[in-house]
């Protein structure tokens, strides 16, 4: 017994010491993501906890290598393929499957969700032959905005890929954590192009069925979308604006009921993204809109910012109206109209700003302030990511999402 115990207790050793397997994360560390840095801040958790590898006394699992894995690289001119490109991309760093919307209640006032897969491949090299080994992990988020609640109600998971735990399909979308009714998922049906999401935490559940309306919306160049001044530092990105949704969702006491919950319908955006290379080493994060124009329209834009809080790159896509010209490779312009304050994270989170665009400048207000999303038990980071109305002059043009990240400590991937 004493000699079975010191072997496993070596391969956990092994195991934590291994590449890109490091401890959980410090808190006040920061898509969202830097679902890169989670792969070693998550890791070990992920690979250590009910791992098959050790129960099977299967060392190699846990044995480092000098092998480094090599990432895939995003490279310009790619030509992005549907339905292939809407699954995963194992040979990436990185990936997320991203979805907010606002909804409508019959008797309440509209809402906000969001829910995001992310799937992150570890440091864990290629030549471990063992396929215990944790190379893939896969983590999500999932909230609900309730103006009555006065902040997000939020949940998270995390687990590595396989052994029933977790996938991120290859060939189509169909990201799953978990098993049975408490699984949480996001999969689309090929034969109607329709999206199916469900999330559900202590205090709140959804069921939501999303229907794009068009094809994918390619960003930057042609899905080649650049953060940086570096060629490498870019990822491939494509969106679905103005998702018809229709579903439902519960909260507080009837989310862990068998109650039908509160009908819902609504419009949604959803990002697809994977690269390996996001922010160069002097960027902190990023400030990003995702805007369903009432016309039809769509409006994405972003900012990275330096660690001097400077923005180091800036691009933009604009479709007007639903089957209008789309216009990409332009100059977003963010200024600060208002900050707000968490007593949780000490974040000052700019949640209302101006963001011009050549001859548009719109007005982004929030659904309400509070709207900080801690994830540090998952993804390792704390963000803001806020249902916004965007205005003109005072007048309503759209609704949509509006995402923050590095406020709260620099993002390291």
């Amino acid at each position: 017994m004493r000699s079975r115990r010191r072997q496993l207790l070596k391969v956990l050793a092994l195991r934590l010491s291994a590449p890109g397997l490091s401890g959980p994360a410090i808190p006040g560390s920061m898509r969202v993501c830097s679902a890169m840095a989670a792969a070693g801040q998550f890791a070990a958790t992920a690979a250590t906890a009910a791992t098959p590898a050790l129960a099977s006394g299967d060392p190699a699992a846990a044995l480092p290598s000098s092998a480094s894995p090599a990432w895939d690289i995003v490279e310009s001119g790619t030509v992005l393929r549907f339905p292939q490109d809407h699954g995963a991309h194992p040979g990436f760093r990185t990936e997320w499957w991203y979805v907010t919307g606002w909804l409508q209640r019959d008797g309440a006032a509209d809402a906000g969700f969001q829910i995001t897969f992310f799937r992150s491949r570890t440091a864990h090299p290629d030549a471990n032959p063992s396929r215990f080994a944790p190379t893939q992990l896969v983590l999500a988020h999932a909230a609900l905005a309730l103006p009555e609640n006065g902040r997000l109600l939020h949940a998270q998971r995390a687990a590595r890929a396989g052994f029933g735990l977790a996938t991120t399909a290859t060939g189509d979308t169909r990201a799953i954590i978990g098993s049975g009714p408490e699984a949480w998922s996001l999969t689309r049906d090929p034969a109607t192009d329709r999206y199916r999401a469900h999330a559900s935490g202590s205090d709140f559940a959804f069921t939501l069925e999303l229907a794009p309306d068009a094809p994918p919306l390619l960003q930057g160049q042609s899905g080649y979308s650049r953060k940086g001044p570096s060629p490498s530092q870019a990822s491939h990105y494509y969106s679905r604006p103005q998702m018809v949704v229709t579903g439902s969702i519960r909260s507080r006491r009837s989310a862990s009921s068998n109650a039908p919950g509160t009908a819902v319908r609504g419009r949604a955006w959803f990002d697809h993204e994977w690269s390996s290379d996001y922010l160069g080493s002097q960027s902190s994060g990023w400030d990003w809109i995702g805007i369903n124009l009432d016309d039809g329209g769509a409006l994405m834009a972003f900012q990275i910012r330096s660690t001097d809080g400077k923005p180091t790159w800036r691009d933009a896509t604009l479709r007007r109206g639903a089957n209008g010209p789309v216009r990409t490779g332009l100059s977003p312009v963010f200024e600060t109209l208002r900050s707000w304050r968490s007593v949780r994270s000490g974040a000052q989170w700019p949640v209302s700003q101006r963001v011009r665009i050549d001859d548009l400048v719109i007005e982004l207000e929030p659904l309400f302030d509070d709207q900080e999303l801690d994830a540090r038990g998952s993804t390792g980071i704390t963000y803001w990511e806020g249902a916004v109305t965007a205005s003109v002059s005072g007048r309503r043009i759209g609704r949509g999402y509006l995402e923050l990240t590095g406020y709260a400590g620099a993002l390291r991937f």
